[in-house]
C-alpha cells in the first residue's frame, strides 16, 4: 500500500460531499443577516461560551496540530504534548487577567489595544505584521497541511489542486458569512475532529494489542515529557520558550482571539477560553499518542507528516475513511476560515476605517470580503513553498520563535508596568522585527549561523532570548523618554482593585462559576502532567 493512500468507496465520498455542501449553504444562510460591520466581524458581540470554546479549539486543530502534531510525535515521542498543556495554562491566564482588559476596551482587533495603551504607530506596526503572518504562516500552513494529505489519500489530485479546492471552499463561506459562519461551522468541525481522531486512537490501540502492550513496546524516552537540555526537538529549559509562543498564539493572535472579542459578556468569554483549554488536554490521546504508536504500526515513513493519512488508510473501515477525511478537511478549514476572517477584520478596521472614517458599514464589509479573497489566493500560491522545511510543525514553531517574543513583551509588560510608554512600545515592535527576521533567515533557512561557527541554540531558547531583548528595549526606551499619561492608560493596566472587581462573585452555582472551573482545570492539568512526567 502506498503511504497515505487508500481507497474511498461511495459512502466515503457521500460523507465528504455532504460536508462541503453543508458548510457552503450555512455560509449563504448566515450572510442574509449581516447588517453592519460589528455583525460581520464580531458576530454582533453575542457569542455564547460553548461556541467560543469549540471555535477556539477547532481553529487551532489544523496544520500545526492535526497533521503537524502527529508527524512531530512520530519523530519525537510524547514530548510534543508540552505544546498542548502549556496552551491550557496560557488560556487560564488569558481568561483571568487579559480578556477583561480587552473587553473593557471594546476592541474589534488585538492591535487596537496597542493604540489605547501606547499609540497609533504601535497599532499599525503590529497589525501589518499580523496580516502578513496570517497569510504566510496561518493560511499557507493550513493549506499546505490539507493539500499534502488530500493529495496523498485521493488519487488524481495533486498538491496544487488540493490546495485550490480547500482555499475556494473555505474562502467562499468565510466571505459570505463572516465570524458567525466561522464559529458555528467551527463547532461542527470540532466534533468531527474529536470523533475522527478518536477513531484512529481506538483502532490503533487495539491494533497494537491494547494500552499495556503499547507502553511496553515503546521506550521510556518516547513516552516521556522531559528531554535533556541539549535535545534537538524540545529541551526541558525550552518550556519557557514554549509558554512565550503560547502567549502569542492564544492571547495576541487576531486569528485566534477574535471569537473571544465577540463574546456576549466577560463571563461568557472567560468560560469559552477555559473550555478551549479543557479541550486541549484530550489531544494527548487523539493527536499525540496516535503519532507515537504509529512507530509500531507504520515504521519507516519517509515524511512524518504522512503518519495521519497512513494510519487512517491502515486502520479504518469504509465509512470511517470518509469520516476521517472529512475531519481532516474540517480541521484545515477551521484554521483557514479563522485566519481569513481575522485578516479581513484587521485590514478593514485598522487601516481602511482609520483612513476613511466616514466609510459606511456596507462598504467596510465589502472591503473585508475582498481582502478575504486576496488573502486566500496569496496563501494558496505560497503554500507549496513550505515543503522545504523538515516538517510542518517545525515550520510553525521556528518562525514564531524569532519574531513574536518582543511583541509578547510589549503586551505583557505594558499590561503590568504602567511606566511603559508609547515610544517604548513602538520601537520594541520595530526592533523585534528588524532583529528577529534576519536571525530566522540566517539561522534556520540559509545556514549562516552554522557557517559562522556560532553555538546551535534551539529555537525555544531563541524565543526566550528575543523576549529578554524585547523587554530590555521596552524598558530602556520608556525610561529614557517621558512617562505616559497615567490617567489615560489606567483602565488598560493591571491593578489589584481592577482584578478584585473582575473576580467578583456573579451569584452563580459553583459549577457555573469560572473561578471554580479554572481551579478544576488546573487540577486536571496537574494530574496529566504528573502521570506522564
Amino acid at each position: 500500500m502506498t503511504q497515505g493512500r487508500f481507497d474511498l468507496q461511495l459512502l466515503d465520498y457521500a460523507i465528504i460531499v455532504i460536508y462541503f455542501v453543508g458548510v457552503l449553504l450555512h455560509g449563504l444562510w448566515v450572510s442574509r443577516g449581516h447588517e453592519d460591520s460589528e455583525d460581520y466581524f464580531l458576530a454582533g458581540r453575542n457569542l455564547p461560551w460553548y461556541l467560543i470554546g469549540f471555535s477556539l479549539f477547532a481553529s487551532n486543530m489544523s496544520g500545526s496540530s492535526f497533521v503537524g502534531l502527529m508527524g512531530a510525535s512520530y519523530d519525537n515521542g510524547l514530548v510534543v504534548f508540552n505544546y498542548e498543556w502549556t496552551a491550557t495554562l496560557v488560556l487560564i491566564f488569558f481568561a483571568l487577567l487579559m480578556l477583561p482588559t480587552f473587553l473593557r476596551a471594546g476592541l474589534y482587533t488585538i492591535p487596537e489595544f496597542l493604540e489605547t495603551r501606547y499609540d497609533r504607530r504601535s497599532r499599525v506596526a503590529y497589525s501589518a505584521f499580523t496580516i502578513l503572518a496570517i497569510m504566510f504562516i496561518d493560511t499557507a500552513g493550513a493549506l499546505y497541511a490539507g493539500g499534502l494529505v488530500i493529495a496523498n489519500v485521493m488519487p488524481g489530485i495533486g498538491l496544487w489542486g488540493a490546495v485550490a479546492i480547500l482555499a475556494l471552499v473555505a474562502g467562499l463561506y468565510t466571505i459570505l458569512g463572516g465570524l458567525e459562519a466561522v464559529v458555528v461551522t467551527d463547532t461542527v468541525q470540532a466534533v468531527l475532529l474529536v470523533v475522527g481522531a478518536g477513531a484512529i486512537f481506538v483502532f490503533g490501540v487495539d491494533a497494537v494489542g491494547g494500552w499495556s502492550a503499547m507502553t511496553d513496546k515503546l521506550s521510556a524516552d518516547q513516552m516521556s515529557l522531559v528531554k535533556p537540555a541539549n535535545d534537538d526537538f524540545l529541551p526541558w529549559p525550552g518550556l519557557l520558550g514554549v509558554l512565550l509562543l503560547g502567549f502569542y498564539y492564544w492571547t495576541l493572535n487576531q486569528f485566534v482571539v477574535q471569537r473571544t472579542l465577540g463574546a456576549r459578556n466577560l463571563d461568557e468569554g472567560r468560560k469559552g477560553a477555559l473550555l478551549a483549554g479543557l479541550l486541549k488536554l484530550p489531544n494527548l490521546f487523539i493527536m499525540i499518542l496516535p503519532g507515537v504508536f504509529g512507530l509500531l504500526l507504520v515504521p519507516g515513513l519517509e515524511n512524518p507528516d504522512l503518519v495521519f493519512p497512513t494510519l487512517a488508510a491502515e486502520l479504518l473501515p469504509v465509512g470511517f475513511r470518509g469520516l476521517i477525511l472529512t475531519a481532516l478537511i474540517a480541521a484545515i478549514m477551521s484554521s483557514l476560515d479563522s485566519a481569513l476572517n481575522a485578516a479581513s477584520t484587521l485590514v478593514s478596521v485598522d487601516f481602511v476605517k482609520e483612513m476613511y472614517p466616514e466609510i459606511g458599514d456596507n462598504a467596510l464589509v465589502t472591503v473585508g470580503r475582498g481582502f478575504t479573497a486576496f488573502a486566500m489566493v496569496v496563501g494558496a500560491v505560497y503554500a507549496p513553498a513550505i515543503r522545504s522545511f523538515e516538517n510542518l510543525f517545525e515550520y510553525f514553531q521556528s518562525v514564531l520563535s524569532y519574531v513574536t517574543p518582543p511583541i509578547v513583551a510589549v503586551f505583557l509588560v505594558g499590561l503590568f508596568w504602567r511606566r511603559a510608554n508609547r515610544h517604548g512600545g513602538f520601537w520594541t515592535i520595530v526592533a523585534g522585527l528588524v532583529v528577529g527576521v534576519p536571525l530566522f533567515l540566517g539561522k534556520e533557512v540559509f545556514g549562516v549561523w552554522t557557517a559562522l561557527g556560532l553555538p546551535q541554540l534551539h529555537f525555544t531558547y531563541m524565543a526566550v532570548l528575543m523576549f529578554v531583548f524585547g523587554t530590555g528595549v521596552l524598558g530602556a526606551v520608556s525610561l529614557a523618554t517621558v512617562p505616559p499619561d497615567y490617567d489615560r492608560i489606567a483602565e488598560y493596566t493591571f491593578t489589584r482593585d481592577i482584578f478584585r472587581q473582575d473576580l467578583q462573585d456573579l451569584g452563580l452555582p459553583w459549577y457555573a462559576d469560572f473561578r471554580y472551573q479554572a481551579v478544576g482545570l488546573v487540577a486536571s492539568l496537574a494530574v496529566m502532567i504528573l502521570y506522564f512526567w
